[in-house]
């Protein structure tokens, strides 16, 4: 008989748990290209001319899923006969299948059984990346026979990247998004995702401004292609899923390099290059007009500059208690990494539209990534080193003026009864007869009961030492009144001083 050691149950622990997150993964890109197809398929249920079948839905489903990875497509059916390539990504679609892998990744190492195995964080990334590719083949090989076939190199490059940081996005997230040990490197990271979310939300302003501006010119292009009520809601979701292309767009407009409207054609805050080939779109219409370029157009600075000041101020206060050197590298770094994902970026919602001049359409991704950097170290290095001075500052102490003599202590003057001179009423038992009267003590002008000291609200450091007498704590008792004695006969000795009766 063969017994099952602890190491043995692990291992196959382990085992199962990579084979289910590897089946998670599949069932994830599964999922992504399913809700696609049940959109493509109503679509073209709806339509009133309907052609090609349901496989030639099916065929553009697997074709545009594969776009929102952004693997480029290629169309064989075109006026000429000759392919042409098909490359902008719609940024708007690419999140589902983005967040069904960050998920998907994050929940393999969190499960809410706790006794349940789970694989490691590399076997995790591994295991899903892995099912989810597999699937991700076989729709690719499936579009090589329809109207919309994978470009294969786009397709070896572009998708297993968009899956790996999808997945190590979601076991990022699932260790507790832990940072670099390195203070620059963490406040590097934290100034170069501000600096980037404060330009897309100032791309996506700038396009919005300047699409209410052109609105009459973006309504006529929209009747002009949509024709029924399908074709207007097709239209309708078109523009929808290419509205996060156009605020990258607007936002690499504002850093400088502008964008390509067709081979040979660029449109900058200074004006139009060359003869632009703008297709019909809605979307489109908010592009500035030909010619030099005003006011407006440079107006669209502004948006990297705020991004730009964004990011200096997220360096200097996370960096405020080192030294300017590692503020000043803290920068460089979130410049170059704020530059990387507008690279990227940019090269996701640019491509080709076609052949010919339509070959270089949108943002050119190494020109925009450039200036990204560019604008982060010349106004992101600044805005940090003053953040940083600023947040050091200490307060200046108050001047203090000449000190002011102390106040002479008031005498009081109503002197208060004090429980001593109330004890001192009692009246105490008389005198022997035989003891000789005391000396008559002076009166007290004040009468007996009265103390000096000050009052509650006096200054308690004042001693009238200097004035009075030095048993003047314990008042004099009161005097009894004296015995009278018998007469003394003639021959008599006087009393002894010692206070005796006489007897010796």
């Amino acid at each position: 008989m063969t017994h099952l050691t602890e190491h043995s149950l692990v291992q196959g622990g382990r085992s199962a748990a990579f084979a289910t997150a590897c089946v998670r993964g599949g069932v994830a890109a599964g999922l992504g290209a399913g809700a696609l197809a049940v959109l493509v398929i109503a679509a073209w249920i709806s339509s009133p001319f309907p052609d090609g079948g349901a496989g030639g839905a099916l065929h553009l489903a697997a074709g545009l899923w594969l776009l929102a990875h952004g693997v480029e497509l290629v169309r064989t059916e075109t006026l000429g006969g000759l392919p042409a390539p098909l490359g902008i990504v719609p940024l708007l679609p690419a999140v589902l299948p983005a967040w069904l892998v960050f998920r998907t990744a994050r929940s393999t190492l969190d499960p809410a059984d706790e006794t349940r195995p789970r694989p490691s964080p590399a076997g995790a990334l591994g295991a899903v990346s892995g099912g989810y590719l597999l699937v991700a083949a076989v729709i690719v090989v499936y579009s090589e026979s329809g109207p919309l076939p994978a470009d294969l190199v786009t397709a070896g490059l572009w998708l297993p990247g968009v899956v790996l940081g999808a997945a190590g996005a979601g076991v990022w997230t699932a260790l507790g998004r832990p940072l670099p040990g390195r203070e620059e490197a963490a406040a590097a990271l934290r100034g170069a995702a501000a600096g980037l979310v404060a330009l897309l939300a100032g791309g996506a302003v700038l396009a919005g401004t300047s699409l209410v501006w052109h609105a009459d010119a973006a309504r006529a292009s929209y009747e002009g292609i949509a024709g029924d009520w399908s074709g207007r809601a097709a239209l309708a979701l078109l523009v929808l899923a290419l509205v996060p292309n156009a605020a990258v767009w607007a936002a690499a407009y504002g850093l400088g390099p502008g964008v390509a409207l067709g081979t040979g054609a660029l449109a900058t805050p200074l004006g139009f290059s060359g003869d632009p080939a703008v297709p019909p779109f809605p979307l489109l219409a908010a592009l500035p007009p030909e010619g030099r370029g005003g006011w407006p157009q440079w107006a669209a600075a502004a948006v990297p500059l705020l991004a730009a000041v964004v990011l200096g101020r997220s360096v200097g206060r996370a960096t405020g208690t080192g030294r300017a050197r590692e503020t000043a590298l803290a920068v460089l770094g979130a410049a170059w990494a704020s530059g990387v994902a507008v690279a990227v970026l940019a090269g996701a919602a640019g491509g080709p539209l076609g052949s010919d001049r339509l070959l270089a359409f949108g943002p050119v991704w190494w020109q925009a990534g450039a200036a990204a950097v560019l604008w982060g170290v010349v106004v992101g290095l600044p805005t940090a080193l003053v953040v940083r001075a600023w947040g050091r500052r200490t307060p200046r102490p108050e001047r203090s003026g000449r000190p002011k003599p102390p106040k002479p202590p008031k005498q009081s003057k109503w002197p208060k009864r004090s429980k001593a001179a109330e004890r001192s009423r009692t009246p105490e038992p008389a005198l022997s007869a035989a003891a000789p009267a005391p000396a008559p003590a002076a009166p007290d002008p004040l009468g007996p009961g009265f103390d000096f000291s000050l009052d509650d609200d006096e200054d308690e450091g004042y001693v009238p030492y200097d004035y009075l007498p030095a048993s003047w704590e314990t008042p004099p008792a009161p005097r009894a009144s004296p015995t009278p004695l018998a007469p003394r006969p003639p021959d008599a000795e006087p009393p002894r001083p010692s206070g005796t009766t006489g007897a010796e």
